[in-house]
């Protein structure tokens, strides 16, 4: 089906034209065939005039360039404008990807690697993460993964979102730019390249590699931290880095969001003015820019380097806002798959922009310095900063790391409170020795009177003169207009993008739906109206390894004893929001694309939207988010399934305004919960019984919110929990040793977890010492080895093999034995009696308001709640049951892989093809 839900076929005569239809447009602009070869040719010679044009394309000297970007969506469309230069003048080398910002890592690098297969660019290299850490002392090991900001950098890849926290989470934040407002999956091929645990090239492999085969240029485009750690690093390799560009703060600039009109009578202006574009956190910071602040400490290594840098700030930026004319020339001009990627992405930021200030307020951030960068190594001397597109100007500026006064620690600076000597033999009481900014609210930084501004300046890239911190930096200041004064593209650098993004040469092959010829979307929906189904099932999940195999367990058990009629999905535990794409993967594999899948909270109960309290103590890196995220890299091996995450809304569900396709909505999990209550309700003897995988913050929030709850849900189970019978057996919080008897999905949410859990639902608790019986991955790929290779039993004998091999390769994944646990609940609430489990009633209370035992199970005779837990079972019987339901040919995979899916859309001839 297109994105209308009407069915599309490519048909054998625009196979043999080598067209498609292309709805943007309405005109053949997809195959390879006569039309395209005849756009090709009218727009080669518009090509060859540009030639003769200005110092845009001087002949010269090659310009190898290694990018380091955050992936937003400004990211991409500098990476695709970066690519349509000429290679033999500006030679793309390598891409590395900053972790700590606006996307997460395992999603960043597959949409990286599909941008490069669409342009086919897999030659270059892509470096993301790496498991290295920052000792005490200041020794930076190999491979730093840049997860956290220097200063909270130790030797793992969790900790603190001290700045990053400023970066929303989910809608408008991480979740729209780790799927790209769900556009990627619909729009983007897939190739080979994907996420592949520890053999992943990893950031400062990838820096390392390309900057010693010679000289080379750098483009920064998000924080700092690899750059930074490169530059500490390898001194040495210093001399190779003939230039650095940088796309971050602010100078002299005055923010134009958020001013008052002038006949306004009450309003209170906002970031009207401010240096910086915190919009999150303004109130605190008025003089940061998001690149900067992401690492403030980093970036002033970066301009301290003695490394020539160049500055795109805010100053230049503020000055070429997406106006509508631009947008409008963007509409009508899409002539390569690249340029429609970047409009469908524009277009999607305007259409669910928070208000009715887009077209002032969204600025070619990335994609201007690309354009800068470029003109000015094209123009031969980097020196001088000439350039078609941007006027420009020497300034003596510094970064400021801390805040006045220096030298008295607080607690809030790492470099030196409670160190012997400071970090990275910095000064006593230099400039980096103030408070540093802890967090949206620090006390510190909010003004006395709500009429004045924010106090700190961390993260503020700021003019000085005559100071030992001074740096001579080129600095961009603004934006050149239109040498064609009577053009509606205002600005030179608004022809140049569009020009370029519309070339023929160098252009994208593809997309997803034009990859393959017989692509079509289906969606499988399972007929049960004749049979007798078994209890309905609500299952949530945060998206763990264990979740995804329990899921796939669910979908196996027959439907006339498990009915699963939806699924939550919490965003605050082992893995993003945007791997809710591969929740739906899972179910199109298995045939139930019936299924509702509803998006729930992406932070605590009673936390902060911006707070990190308890995630914060997940793995970043490897054994973390990052395989979670990718499935430990198998997430490219499921059958793509026609849903997905989308930020497509409509105005009925709460929307600033209508997108395109509001149909495509994503779901929440309250309106998931009220869609299962509705198809039960007809049904008055059957209640819902809910599985829970995760912390406990949805079902929280739906006994709060629907008073009736209680009396629809006939019991919960809950895998979590830690009862503490012997004092030797620990919880499983391995990163947090100062609470030594919780568990995980209870201390992700401990309020959560207190209020479901002491309420008046019917509890089944299955604690960690149970799931502890059943987490051999020894005697569970035994049984999975014996029996029929169903693709369900497959995939799951794969993923569990590859972390057990994990396991025994990197101490990273000493901990992975505890997502097999987390299969048991599924497995008791099927309830086999050969499993013969124990259960025992004990009154119980969870505690919570204190870190160190925030989701701790007491036994409470007093005040505790009674709940069924499980104590005991048979762990053969329970190997035995998991094996035989995977292998069981029954309801079994309705498709088994993507190259299942790619051998059905492909012509037999190409099925095998590389790539393909």
């Amino acid at each position: 089906m297109g994105q209308d839900g009407k069915e599309r076929w490519v048909s054998d005569d625009e196979r043999q034209r080598g067209e498609c239809a292309c709805s943007l447009m309405e005109q053949c602009c997809c195959g390879f065939g006569l039309v395209r070869m005849l756009v090709r040719v009218v727009w080669l010679f518009v090509f060859m005039g540009i030639l003769g044009l200005g110092a845009h394309f001087v002949e010269g000297k090659t310009r190898r360039v290694l990018l380091d970007t955050d992936m937003d969506t400004d990211d991409f469309f500098a990476i695709l404008y970066l690519l349509k230069q000429k290679r033999s003048l500006i030679d793309l080398q390598a891409i590395t990807i900053n972790t700590n910002a606006w996307t997460d890592a395992g999603h960043a690098v597959n949409q990286l690697y599909d941008i490069l297969y669409m342009m086919n660019r897999d030659d270059i290299s892509v470096g993301v993460g790496g498991e290295g850490g920052i000792l005490e002392n200041g020794t930076i090991l190999s491979n730093v993964g840049g997860y956290l900001p220097l200063i909270e950098q130790g030797t793992s890849t969790f900790g603190d979102c001290r700045y990053r926290q400023a970066i929303p989470i989910g809608k408008g934040g991480r979740l729209d730019v780790n799927t790209n407002y769900g556009i990627r999956r619909d729009f983007l091929p897939q190739g080979n390249r994907k996420y592949s645990p520890l053999r992943q090239p990893t950031a400062q492999q990838v820096m390392i590699d390309a900057i010693s085969a010679g000289p080379m240029t750098l483009l920064i485009t998000g924080g700092h931290t690899n750059v930074a750690i490169f530059l500490m690093s390898n001194p040495h390799l210093k001399k190779n880095i003939e230039h650095i560009y940088v796309m971050g703060g602010g100078v002299r600039s005055k923010n134009p969001t958020g001013c008052c009109p002038d006949n306004a009578s009450s309003c209170t202006p906002q970031q009207c003015g401010d240096h910086g574009n915190l919009f999150t956190g303004y109130n605190s910071n008025p003089y940061a820019e998001f690149n900067i602040f992401g690492d403030p400490f980093a970036a002033h290594q970066v301009i301290h380097s003695g490394i020539p840098v160049t500055l795109v700030p805010l100053d230049a930026t503020n000055t070429i806002p997406i106006d509508e004319n631009f947008f409008m020339a963007f509409e009508k001009q899409q002539n390569t798959y690249e340029a429609q990627y970047c409009f469908q992405s524009l277009k999607m930021a305007r259409d669910t922009w928070f208000d009715d200030q887009f077209y002032t307020s969204y600025f070619m951030w990335d994609s201007f310095t690309s354009g800068v960068a470029i003109s000015i190594m094209l123009n031969g001397n980097v020196n001088n900063g000439e350039n078609e597109f941007a006027e420009m100007e020497y300034i003596n500026i510094t970064v400021v790391t801390s805040n006045k006064p220096y030298g008295i620690y607080d607690g809030s600076n790492p470099l030196f409170d409670g160190l012997a000597s400071p970090k990275f033999d910095l000064q006593e009481g230099g400039v980096h020795s103030g408070h540093v900014q802890m967090g949206l609210q620090d006390p510190f930084c909010l003004p006395d009177n709500k009429a004045e501004k924010g106090k700190c300046e961390d993260g503020y890239t700021k003019e000085v003169n005559g100071s030992e911190d001074a740096v001579r930096v080129l600095v961009a200041q603004k934006a050149k207009p239109n040498k064609h004064s009577g053009s509606l593209l205002d600005r030179e650098f608004f022809k140049s993008f569009l020009d370029d993004l519309n070339l023929p040469l160098q252009s994208g092959r593809f997309n997803f739906t034009t990859q393959f010829p017989y692509y079509r979307e289906v969606l499988y929906k399972p007929d049960f109206t004749k049979g007798k189904l078994g209890r309905p099932v609500i299952f949530d999940m945060d998206m763990s390894a264990g979740d995804f195999i329990s899921l796939i367990y669910l979908l196996k058990v027959p439907v006339d004893i498990i009915d699963l009629k939806g699924i939550f999905v919490s965003g605050n535990g082992w893995a993003n929001a945007a791997t809710i794409d591969l929740i739906y993967d899972v179910l199109h594999m298995m045939g139930r694309d019936d299924i509702p899948v509803g998006l729930g909270s992406v932070t605590p109960l009673e936390n902060p939207f911006y707070s990190c309290k308890y995630v914060r103590h997940i793995p970043h890196g490897s054994g973390g988010l990052l395989d979670s995220d990718t499935l430990y890299g198998f997430a490219r091996n499921l059958p793509r399934s026609p849903r997905r995450y989308t930020a497509h809304n409509s105005i009925k569900y709460g929307a600033p305004r209508n997108t395109d396709h509001p149909d495509l909505r994503q779901p929440s999990a309250m309106e998931v919960w009220q869609s299962v209550l509705k198809a039960v309700h007809s049904n008055r003897s059957k209640k819902i019984t809910i599985l829970t995988n995760g912390p406990l913050t949805n079902l929280a929030n739906i006994i709060r919110s629907d008073k009736s709850a209680s009396s629809i849900i006939q019991s919960v189970y809950i895998v979590g929990g830690h009862i503490t019978m012997d004092e030797k057996e620990k919880g499983n919080i391995f990163t947090f040793p100062s609470n030594q008897y919780s568990e995980f999905n209870l201390f992700l949410d401990p309020v959560a977890a207190k209020t479901v859990i002491e309420s008046e639902l019917d509890i089944i608790l299955i604690p960690l010492s149970a799931q502890r019986r059943v987490s051999s991955f020894h005697a569970i790929l035994g049984r999975l080895q014996m029996r029929n290779r169903t693709p369900e039993l497959s995939l799951v004998l794969r993923l569990l093999s590859m972390m057990y091999r994990l396991q025994q390769e990197s101490n990273r994944y000493s901990h992975v034995e505890m997502f097999l646990g987390e299969v048991l609940g599924s497995v008791v609430l099927a309830g086999d009696p050969l499993l013969k489990t124990i259960m025992k009633v004990e009154p119980a209370s969870v505690l919570a308001g204190d870190i160190t035992k925030d989701g701790q199970i007491a036994i409470d005779k007093i005040h505790g709640k009674p709940i069924n837990i499980l104590y005991s079972l048979d762990s053969d019987s329970y190997y035995e049951h998991f094996a035989s339901t995977l292998g069981n040919k029954a309801q079994s995979a309705v498709i088994g892989s993507f190259d299942e899916q790619k051998r059905q859309w492909s012509p037999p001839h190409r099925g095998n093809e590389k790539g393909q």
